[in-house]
C-alpha cells in the first residue's frame, strides 16, 4: 500500500531527532509583546524615517548614481527593521487571533508602518514622477539587481498621487480596509462548528472540519459541509457587508482614484504582469473546465454514484485502492518525508529546508483561536522564512506542508538580493510551492503497483483542480462579483453570481446544492488579498511544464530551476520565464499545461 511506500522512504533517512508538531519559536525577533527591544526598535526605526527626510535636498534628475544608491540603501535598511517589527506582530497574531496582547501589537506596529511609509514616501513619488525618462534609464544602469524594482515603479506612476493624498490613504488604511480584514479573522477564526458523528456531538475548529469534509463517508461529507456552510450563512449579514465594503474600497482607490483600467489591473500590476497574459490565463482555464468535468465523471464512477454525477460534497471524497483507511500521518515522518523529497532533488534546496525545521520556525499544532490554513512568511532575507500548518495527520497535511516548504526554499534561494527584490511576484511564488508537491507526488508514485498508482493519480488530479481549476474561476467569480457591487447589489445577489461560476465551472457532471450559494463567504482570499487566487493556476500550471522538463531533463535541468528560484523578484515573469524558453503571453502555453492533465485523466480512465 502506497502509505507503506511513505514510510519505506523516510526509513531510508538519517534519524538524527524526533520531530514533534509545536509551535514555533519567535525569539530572534522577540522574546514576548512586551519585549524592550521592540519600543526601542520602533524609536530608532521612527528616528531613522524622521531622519531620511532631509533626503528631499539631494533629489534631482542629475543625481549622481552612488548618492542615488545610498538613498535606496537606506529605504532597503528601513524596510528590513520594519519587517522585523510588523513580521512579530503579524506572526503572534496569526498564532493566536484571539488574543489582545498579540491583536493591540499589531495594530501599534501597523500604524508605524504607516508613519514610516508616510515619512519616506517623497522619494516614491519622485521617482515615479519628479524625473525625466533619460535620466531614470541613466540611474537605472547603475543600479544592478534592483534595475527591475525601479522600473516596476516606473510603471506606476500613471497610478500614482499626490504626496498628501497617498499620506492620506497610508493613515486610513489602519482603520479602514485591513481593519475590515482583521474584524473578518476575528468573527469566522471564533466560529465553532457543531456535527455528530456516530451518535456523537462534536464541537470542531475550521481545520479539523476540513477532515470531515474528506471522510470515506458521504453522511458525514454532507452533514461536514452543511455544518460550515450554516454557521457562513448565519453569519452572511456581517461578513458579506464586510467584503462589500472591502471590494467598494478597493475599486474607490484603484479604479476611481489610481486609474487601473478594471479591479482586475490593479492586482495584475502589482504582480508585475500585463493584463493580456493574465486575460489569456484566464480564457483557457474556462474554456478547459470540460478536462476536469471528464474527472468528476469517472469519480463519480469510482465512487459507484448512480448516474455517474457527483454532489458537489463528494468532489473532496478520497477513493480507498483497499478495504483498509489511510491511517493518519504522524508529524515526524511527514517532515521526514519532505526533507527527503528536497534532499533528492537538490542539496541545496534541502539544506534550506532543513535550516527552517531545524531553526523552529513551524507552527504546525491545531489550536483554537489560531489563523486557519497555512502560509509560508519570509519576514527578511537574513532569516529563514516561517511557517503556518494547522497539522492534522493527513495525507493532505503532507502536501500542505511541501506547498509551504517549497515557499520556503524559494525565498532562500533568492536570499542574498535585497530585501526591495527577494520576493517573488505572486503568480512565481506559487510556482516553487507547487513544484514541491509534484516532487513528493513522483517520490511516492514511484515504488507502486498499479493499484495504488490509481490511488495516488486520483489525488493528484483531485489536487490539480483544486489548485487550478477551482482558483481560476475563483478569480472569474471576483470580477463579477466586484463589477456587480460597483453596481450596488445585494449580498443575495453575490451569492447568486458565486452559483453561477460553480454551474460554468461543473457544467452536467456535478449536482451543486443551493446551500453551497454562501461559500464565497469561506474564501479569506477575497477579503485579504483580493484577485490572489489566480497566481495558483499560474503557478501549478507553470510547474507542469518545468515538472515536464525535469522528466525529461533529470538533474541537467535542476541548476536551471534552482537559477530561476534565485532572480526572487529581480525580473519581470515575463521576461524571467522567457529567458528560459516560456512565453507565457501565448494561450498555447496554457494550453500545453492542460494538455497533460488530459492525459493523466486518461492514465487514471485506463487504470479502472
Amino acid at each position: 500500500m502506497w502509505w507503506l511506500v511513505f514510510n519505506d522512504v523516510q526509513n531510508t533517512m538519517i534519524v538524527s531527532q524526533q520531530y514533534r508538531s509545536d509551535t514555533w519559536n519567535l525569539d530572534e525577533l522577540a522574546a514576548g509583546p512586551q519585549d524592550p527591544a521592540i519600543s526601542e526598535g520602533s524609536r530608532l526605526l521612527l528616528e531613522a524615517s524622521e531622519k531620511f527626510e532631509s533626503e528631499r535636498r539631494s533629489l534631482a534628475p542629475e543625481i549622481q548614481p552612488d548618492k542615488f544608491l545610498d538613498v535606496v540603501d537606506s529605504l532597503a535598511e528601513m524596510a528590513e527593521a520594519n519587517a522585523r517589527l510588523y513580521g512579530y506582530a503579524s506572526l503572534l497574531h496569526s498564532a493566536d487571533t484571539q488574543s489582545d496582547a498579540a491583536t493591540s501589537l499589531l495594530m501599534q506596529m501597523s500604524k508605524m508602518n504607516s508613519e514610516v511609509d508616510n515619512r519616506t514616501l517623497f522619494f516614491d513619488l519622485w521617482w515615479k514622477n519628479g524625473i525625466d525618462q533619460k535620466n531614470a534609464e541613466r540611474l537605472i544602469a547603475d543600479s544592478g539587481e534592483i534595475a527591475e524594482y525601479l522600473r516596476h515603479k516606473r510603471r506606476l506612476a500613471e497610478h500614482t498621487l499626490s504626496e498628501p493624498e497617498e499620506q492620506i490613504i497610508n493613515t486610513l488604511s489602519v482603520t479602514g480596509q485591513s481593519a475590515l480584514v482583521k474584524l473578518y479573522d476575528k468573527i469566522t477564526n471564533a466560529y465553532k462548528y457543531k456535527i455528530t458523528i456516530n451518535g456523537k456531538r462534536h464541537v470542531l475548529t475550521r481545520e479539523e472540519m476540513a477532515g470531515h469534509v474528506r471522510s470515506p463517508n458521504p453522511r458525514i461529507r454532507k452533514a461536514a459541509y452543511r455544518a460550515l456552510l450554516s454557521m457562513y450563512g448565519e453569519g452572511k449579514g456581517v461578513t458579506g457587508s464586510i467584503y462589500q465594503n472591502v471590494v467598494q474600497n478597493w475599486a474607490d482607490e484603484g479604479v476611481k482614484m489610481r486609474r487601473f483600467k478594471t479591479p482586475l489591473s490593479v492586482r495584475n500590476v502589482a504582480n508585475n504582469l500585463d493584463d493580456d497574459t493574465v486575460d489569456a490565463l484566464l480564457a483557457v482555464c474556462q474554456d478547459q473546465a470540460v478536462v476536469f468535468q471528464r474527472f468528476f465523471e469517472l469519480k463519480a464512477k469510482m465512487l459507484r454514484r448512480r448516474g455517474r454525477r457527483l454532489r458537489r460534497y463528494d468532489i473532496y471524497a478520497p477513493i480507498k485502492s483497499s478495504g483498509e483507511d489511510v491511517p493518519d500521518r504522524d508529524y515526524d515522518s511527514a517532515v521526514r518525508l519532505v526533507l527527503g523529497t528536497f534532499d533528492g532533488f537538490s542539496r541545496t534546496l534541502g539544506g534550506f529546508a532543513r535550516q527552517v525545521i531545524d531553526g523552529s520556525h513551524v507552527d504546525s499544532e491545531v489550536r483554537h483561536g489560531k489563523r486557519e490554513g497555512a502560509f509560508c512568511m519570509t519576514v527578511t532575507p537574513r532569516l529563514a522564512p516561517y511557517i503556518l500548518l494547522n497539522y492534522t495527520g493527513k495525507t493532505r497535511d503532507v502536501f500542505t506542508l511541501a506547498h509551504e516548504m517549497g515557499h520556503a526554499v524559494h525565498s532562500m534561494a533568492a536570499g542574498g538580493r535585497s530585501i526591495l527584490v527577494q520576493d517573488a511576484p505572486l503568480p512565481l511564488a506559487e510556482t516553487a510551492s507547487t513544484f514541491a508537491e509534484m516532487l513528493l507526488y513522483d517520490t511516492l508514485a514511484g515504488s507502486m503497483s498499479d493499484d495504488e498508482k490509481k490511488g495516488i493519480l486520483y489525488e493528484k488530479i483531485d489536487d490539480m483542480y483544486a489548485t487550478i481549476m477551482r482558483q481560476a474561476f475563483f478569480t472569474i467569480f471576483e470580477i463579477g462579483a466586484h463589477r456587480m457591487v460597483a453596481d450596488g447589489c445585494t449580498i443575495d445577489d453575490i451569492s447568486n453570481g458565486y452559483m453561477d461560476t460553480l454551474y460554468r465551472q461543473f457544467g452536467s457532471a456535478v449536482d451543486v446544492s443551493d446551500d453551497f450559494a454562501v461559500e464565497w463567504c469561506c474564501i479569506p482570499h477575497f477579503y485579504h488579498t483580493p484577485f490572489y487566487c489566480y497566481a495558483y493556476s499560474f503557478g501549478n500550471l507553470l510547474s507542469l511544464s518545468l515538472f515536464s522538463r525535469y522528466k525529461a531533463e533529470g538533474q541537467d535541468f535542476v541548476p536551471a530551476y534552482v537559477d530561476m528560484l534565485s532572480a526572487g523578484g529581480s525580473q519581470k515573469p515575463e521576461d524571467l520565464l522567457s529567458g528560459h524558453g516560456f512565453d507565457i503571453t501565448r494561450r498555447q502555453f496554457w494550453q500545453e499545461g492542460f494538455d497533460y492533465i488530459r492525459t493523466q485523466v486518461r492514465v487514471l480512465e485506463n487504470l479502472l
